[in-house]
């Protein structure tokens, strides 16, 4: 057995009518559909819930839980901000662009474009404080097989030693 794609990610928001406006607005996402109870349809127990799905060109959906009885919502306080993210794809570098001033004359913080040698990316948060990256890939059919060659070898050292091995990095730049 082998997932053959990515059905859905789900994540929790703070209100669904706000992330259903922002992904409609900001990232031109198309609002597919809804599920709500008042049970939790695994367990039985009293959980209200709207469960919002976006659906992306390819099939998959991100979704979101409103959580109206349970805690606020928070973040691990220990993982650096930067680090739990939802990467998506976009066509274009134009794409990319253009997503990046639409976000900020919306008023949205965006950080970039970075080039990471395998993509152009840009970052900002979603009114949920959830950190989202648009992504234009660049990967070259050369550079991806340089880098599966030497992941295994990364792996190993990186187990080692909890340090960035740069001398297979620069292998890269042969």
């Amino acid at each position: 057995m082998l997932p053959q794609s990515i059905h859905h990610v789900a994540y929790r928001c703070k209100d669904a009518k706000e992330t259903v406006d922002f992904y409609e607005k900001a990232l031109g996402m198309s609002y597919t559909f809804a599920v709500a109870e008042d049970e939790n349809p695994t367990t039985g127990e009293s959980a209200p819930f709207m469960h919002i799905f976006f659906q992306l060109p390819d099939g998959s959906h991100v979704a979101f839980f409103e959580l109206p009885e349970e805690n606020e919502m928070g973040r691990d306080p220990n993982t650096p901000e930067w680090v739990q993210h939802l990467a998506m794809d976009v066509g274009s570098l134009d794409d990319l662009n253009t997503a990046k001033s639409r976000l900020e004359a919306m008023g949205v913080e965006v950080v970039g474009p970075t080039d990471h040698k395998i993509c152009h990316s840009i970052y900002f948060f979603d009114p949920n404080g959830h950190r989202l990256e648009l992504a234009y890939r660049t990967l070259s059919d050369e550079l991806a097989k340089k880098l599966h060659d030497i992941s295994a070898p990364m792996l190993e050292e990186w187990t080692k030693t909890k340090r960035a091995p740069r001398h297979l990095m620069a292998k890269l730049a042969e």
